[in-house]
């Protein structure tokens, strides 16, 4: 331990330490902008930067350590000038049109500018000048709004590990761009949406698919559905100021019928029909000796990964659509059928935790007869979008049920929304396929958690199932390149690319605290412990689908519908 004197208060600090996270220790705020938690500091932006007795210049406390006998400084006059100076340039530079930016009331660099009592314009010169980045169906770039903070390009290098966006030329024409400046569409990102969520500003942002669901709610042919994916019900609330983990499954409900939505759904019970597909695949290629390890299919950004870097891989993974992919499935097959009702006619939203959900739904191998399982993708934060703007009031909203009979859904679904919960729920449901017997202990900790490769084993009858969960997909190389050279222990591998699963998935509430990832986890995990049923093959409603129309779990019918097939795309970006 070192002690130092910061703002004339006497802290003690562990040797290593930096200034800043001496400050904190003692409750002193120093802002950031570059900074990121558990990422070896760069001190780029220099917003930090305090007063060290006895140094001539400022320093940047993110990136100096602590030393005896210190004395800091962190809101001198001399401090304060430098920052509001550097904000100040940074607003010259910016685009001014904070009225109509979707990060207003929710941007670093308004606060910034709100704490330092910037009332003026100081500095007037010429301003940088981008053209939108829309290429993508997930996502939006405006390097115009981009401050070089740095943040999405250390996010999508250091923990994704993909690098589609770095720093080009130097500067005042300094930008963070793709390769060649080329359109996000052609790049190799995965659109996981993790840059949106450490972006300050707007630079990235989700692409909003609200004005084709208003649309389609206020046309009188269409028969409008929304489903709510396990995550979502986890985080709404947080947008709302409601304790972190509190579940408002009950309130969307209510809140998505008073949208004009006909019909809202849980794609909970798509998550259990996923499960009911995926053990039974997973069974069949043990038992028959075919291609093995198999690793999940229900994370798009994942796949697209996969399609992109290692294609030769692709027949490792399940077919199994995602399951708001099947719930789509089902509702424009077995659904629209039973209600008499033309597939053309419905309009299926799928709220969901994730950007590249958007598009998974654009994918043509994802559609029936030429119609698309899913219509449009709303992340969280467009749904609370939606809800400000027709004026509902959320905090106040009663709580309603899901519609049946594609509403009901077990425990094992509510967890989906986990990193490890799609493998315990495929495993609770692989055993008593096996054995006729039901797993006595469903909690399966091994899996749970948020370190970046997890594992575990069970015994079924005397064979020993070994698993893995990747954690993120900055994770994932050092198992797929086992699995290149034959050399895997693993029969089943499940794969989440944001780190902590959808409950941190890009479309998600906006934060820099990573206790809220935990506290999301803890919220889906407490649903499944009180369901009656936590076990996916329990569900009523999933066996009457396969009794009234699917036949059987992998069946010939099941294919048709809930299985899918994946492409190259790493030739198709190599000829581009």
């Amino acid at each position: 331990m070192v002690e130092l004197t910061i703002n004339d208060i006497k802290v003690k600090a562990e040797e290593g330490m930096t200034i800043l996270e001496a400050a904190k220790s003692v409750g002193i705020h120093i802002p950031t902008l570059c900074h990121m938690k558990n990422l070896f500091p760069t001190g780029a932006c220099r917003i930090c930067v305090v007063e060290v007795e006895g140094m001539r210049g400022l320093t940047p406390s993110c990136a100096y350590p602590v030393v005896q006998g210190m004395k800091v400084q962190t809101n001198s006059p001399r401090v304060r000038v430098a920052r509001k100076t550097i904000i100040e340039l940074l607003i010259e530079n910016h685009p001014q049109e904070c009225l109509i930016c979707v990060r207003n009331k929710n941007c670093e660099l308004q606060d910034l500018a709100e704490r330092y009592n910037i009332r003026e314009h100081r500095y007037v010169g010429e301003k940088k000048s981008h053209a939108i980045d829309i290429s993508s169906p997930s996502m939006e770039r405006d390097p115009a709004k981009c401050i070089l903070c740095g943040r999405c390009v250390r996010t999508c290098s250091e923990i994704q590990k993909i690098g589609a966006i770095d720093f080009t030329n130097r500067g005042f024409k300094s930008n963070v761009t793709t390769p060649f400046n080329k359109g996000l569409n052609v790049s190799d990102c995965i659109l996981c949406g993790q840059c949106i969520l450490v972006c300050p500003t707007a630079a990235l942002r989700e692409k909003s698919h609200a004005k084709e669901v208003v649309a389609a709610l206020n046309d009188k042919n269409k028969f409008t559905i929304a489903q709510i994916a396990p995550a979502v019900r986890a985080t709404l609330g947080e947008e709302y100021n409601l304790p972190l983990g509190t579940n408002v499954t009950g309130q969307i409900i209510t809140g998505l019928r008073r949208l004009g939505f006909k019909k809202v759904f849980d794609t909970n019970f798509g998550a259990d029909l996923t499960i009911m597909e995926e053990a039974t695949e997973l069974i069949h290629r043990i038992s028959n000796n075919q291609t093995l390890p198999m690793f999940t299919s229900c994370c798009p950004g994942w796949i697209k990964y996969a399609e992109q870097n290692y294609p030769h891989l692709l027949n490792h993974i399940s077919t199994c659509k995602s399951p708001h992919e099947m719930e789509g499935a089902i509702l424009k097959t077995y659904y629209a059928k039973k209600m008499g009702i033309d597939p053309k006619d419905i309009f299926v939203v799928s709220i969901m935790p994730c950007t590249v959900k958007k598009f998974e739904s654009n994918r043509p191998e994802l559609s029936e007869k030429h119609l698309p399982d899913v219509d449009a993708v709303l992340t969280t934060r467009e749904l609370v979008r939606l809800f400000k703007v027709a004026g509902i009031d959320f905090n106040d909203l009663p709580e309603d049920n899901f519609d049946n009979p594609l509403g009901e859904s077990t425990g094992a679904a509510a967890i989906f929304g986990t990193s490890g919960g799609v493998m315990e729920a495929a495993l609770r449901t692989a055993y008593y396929k096996i054995t006729g017997k039901e797993l006595e202990q469903v909690e399966l900790t091994d899996v749970r958690g948020m370190a970046g490769i997890k594992e575990s084993s069970i015994n079924i009858n005397g064979m020993t199932l070994n698993v893995a969960i990747v954690n993120g997909i900055g994770n994932i190389k050092k198992i797929l390149e086992e699995v290149e050279k034959g050399e895997s222990k693993y029969h089943f591998i499940e794969v989440m690319a944001c780190p902590g699963g959808c409950i941190n998935g890009g479309g998600q509430p906006i934060h820099q605290n990573p206790d809220k990832v935990k506290k999301r986890a803890q919220a889906l995990y407490e649903i499944d412990a009180k369901m009656k049923n936590r076990r996916s093959h329990e569900n009523e409603s999933v066996k009457k689908l396969y009794k009234e129309f699917l036949g059987e779990p992998y069946g010939h019918i099941s294919h048709e519908i809930l299985h899918t097939t994946y492409i190259n795309r790493k030739k198709i970006l190599e000829e581009v």
